[in-house]
């Protein structure tokens, strides 16, 4: 099949459309709106799943440019999985009961809806004859009946794992960066990852009020004692994880043929 090729749009066309006063409340559903509209780049026909691989079943990402964008998607459709099992779950979820107040279901159902986009966004922007396949997530380390896991040996509930979805996303795109050698997709990289850290932000406050930037995030920045401004230890910058420390934890969520390799990412 003949794939065709659309024109790579400037960060100015791509975002033209958002312009005016937008709802503070709805701020994420129109920030993944700006996202969609970046994702004409290239199209083509379904993917021959030529990128699993024989002997280990595995999905091999890729390399370079590509193999990143493939990452991000693969990470991104667990996410979009997750959410939208959250949201349209059973009767008795944490989500459907009252378990969740209106705040929570307001804040999930936009990061549902935001995750959606950067999934399609990413599904769109690939080449169709590099990108990976459709994931088959595994959520059975999950209980969504509940908003937190209620002891060291529950489940996970829908609180614990939404914060360890967004916390490994912020990290495995900071992460990632130093492969991207296209600018127009280190930018993009980039607005992506900055709202994906608003994501864990706020889902680290609904678990624990003021722990948004506690040290297992950040490299805080300690002061040193009686010293000139800006003297201590700590970088005070977001942490980040490589490829292969990434997929360690995401593959625990992927059933057997959706594992990911990131061989190429190294």
């Amino acid at each position: 099949m003949t794939k065709q090729i659309h024109s790579v749009p400037t960060e100015d066309q791509a975002l033209s459309g958002l312009q005016g006063a937008l709802p503070r409340r709805d701020f994420l559903r129109y920030t993944g709106a700006g996202l969609a509209l970046t994702g004409l780049i290239l199209t083509g026909c379904d993917d021959d799943d030529d990128d699993v691989d024989a002997n280990s079943g595995e999905v091999n990402v890729g390399s370079s440019d590509i193999g990143v964008l493939n990452y991000a998607y693969a990470l991104e459709q667990l996410e979009a999985a997750f959410y939208n099992q959250v949201v349209t779950g059973a009767a008795g979820s944490y989500f459907a009961s009252l378990g969740a107040n209106s705040a929570e279901r307001q804040i999930l159902t936009d990061l549902a809806l935001h995750e959606k986009a950067h999934r399609d966004f990413f599904k769109n922007a690939i080449p169709a004859t590099s990108i990976i396949k459709e994931l088959t997530p595994d959520f059975s380390a999950i209980d969504f009946n509940v908003g937190k896991r209620t002891s060291s040996t529950a489940k996970m509930g829908v609180l614990d794992a939404a914060m360890a979805f967004e916390d490994l996303g912020v990290a495995a795109y900071n992460g990632a960066g130093r492969f991207i050698t296209n600018p127009v997709y280190l930018t993009l990289a980039g607005k992506i990852v900055s709202v994906e850290a608003r994501h864990a932000a706020l889902i680290r406050d609904m678990m624990n009020y003021n722990t948004f930037v506690d040290a297992d995030v950040v490299d805080l920045f300690t002061p040193t004692a009686n010293s000139a401004p800006g003297v201590g230890v700590g970088t005070g910058k977001e942490k980040s994880k490589r490829p292969s420390e990434v997929v360690t934890v995401a593959n625990q969520f992927l059933q057997a043929g959706s594992k990911l390799n990131v061989s190429g990412l190294v």
